[in-house]
């Protein structure tokens, strides 16, 4: 049985024994990241600055949104800094999921690296939990994808990685948000590396977008289909954008564009996941939305009917 009251306290003692300086945490806005921001923000107060790292790979309206919730948290140093073009310029040309995974994640600490210069911080605190390491393989473990904050890290950090939730599940990290009154209980997970998973084949700004949009009429016509009693709103729920183009009609001119896939899947921990059954009548309006918005971009909406095992909850 799981204490979240035991865990916290431990996790405290254990953070005041372990960081004598400065540390620095990524601080994404997610669960996992959030949870473990205000855990070592209790631990260690004004010791712990949080760097929120925009990389252009947010959802609609996000950046704004985590400041706001950091805020509310008590969490007085914050530093958001603006990456946008750093990381379209890294990514330049790379279309390999393991890749992007790894160009992201080594970025991510160059950029804390810059800020711990700044800080002088000795820790990098993350919000890493056990299927993120799992899944990033190691030792007898098949790697299924590398995690930005576990494959990704540098043979040459100079950082000493501190994980207070290391070996707690998705399910274990919500019931903690909840104790600990976050307001990020209950939000569905988000990827580290955003939508550069989600853009499938080349990253530019303008694929980016699409998935961006296509992102927030996902879940804003399912979250109002499970206010209104139609469905039950999903585990984690999205877009993403497929490298496959087509022929379509917009209007009566033909068109050429490229795919939207739906998913969204009910699971406990994102070890396993079964997708979740959508009403027809919902995924028509996602469709026509989508299509509408984006229109010349997309002339085609799919849906995911795949469970994990054997697919992924994400594509990428």
């Amino acid at each position: 049985m799981f204490d979240v009251d035991d865990f916290v306290q431990e996790s405290i003692e254990s953070l005041q024994n372990t960081i004598d300086n400065v540390a620095i945490i990524a601080c994404s806005g997610g669960v996992d990241s959030t949870v473990a921001a205000v855990i070592a923000n209790k631990a260690v107060g004004d010791l712990l600055h949080c760097v929120y790292v925009d990389t252009g790979f947010m959802r609609k309206g996000e950046t704004e949104q985590i400041e706001a919730l950091l805020a509310d948290q008590g969490i007085k140093n914050l530093v958001t800094v603006k990456a946008a073009d750093r990381y379209f310029e890294a990514l330049k040309g790379i279309t390999e999921p393991e890749q992007k995974r790894k160009v992201i994640g080594e970025l991510f600490i160059r950029i804390f690296e810059e800020e711990q210069n700044k800080c002088g911080a000795k820790y990098l605190v993350q919000g890493t939990i056990a299927p993120d390491w799992i899944e990033s393989g190691g030792g007898v473990r098949d790697t299924i994808k590398s995690h930005h904050n576990v494959g990704g890290l540098p043979d040459d950090m100079t950082l000493e990685v501190v994980e207070p939730l290391r070996e707690l599940y998705k399910d274990e990290v919500r019931q903690l948000a909840r104790h600990l009154s976050i307001n990020v209980a209950e939000r569905q997970p988000f990827p580290g590396p955003g939508l550069a998973v989600r853009t499938l084949g080349e990253l530019t700004p303008e694929r980016v977008e699409v998935v961006r949009e296509s992102c927030a009429i996902v879940e804003e016509e399912l979250e109002k289909a499970a206010e209104e009693g139609l469905m039950e709103l999903p585990w984690q729920y999205f877009a993403a954008l497929l490298p496959v183009r087509s022929v379509g009609v917009h209007g009566d001119v033909r068109a050429y564009g490229e795919t939207v896939v739906v998913r969204a899947v009910r699971s406990m921990d994102g070890m396993s996941a079964r997708y979740s059954e959508i009403p027809n009548s919902v995924l028509q309006k996602i469709s026509t939305r989508i299509t509408n918005t984006v229109k010349g971009a997309v002339n085609r909406v799919v849906y995911d009917i795949t469970h994990k095992p054997p697919g992924t909850i994400e594509w990428e």
